[in-house]
């Protein structure tokens, strides 16, 4: 039996209402919130998780 690492990604997402002058300032605003830890998403906010075998990778003295 070989051992194989699997990546977990978890997506955690949140709606918040943001006033500005356009679409790419309200993402300004919200990233700066959101760096602020004026957002904090946590378990409450999970919508789902994706699993993925990570490829092996070769020792380098292969690849030539």
């Amino acid at each position: 039996m070989r051992t194989y690492q699997v990546e977990i990604t978890e997506t955690l997402k949140m709606k918040v209402n943001i006033e500005a002058d356009s679409p790419a300032q309200a993402e300004e605003i919200a990233q700066q919130n959101w760096q602020n830890s004026e957002y904090i998403l946590d378990a409450d906010n999970f919508v789902g998780a994706e699993f993925n075998t990570v490829p092996e990778r070769k020792p380098r003295h292969y690849e030539r």
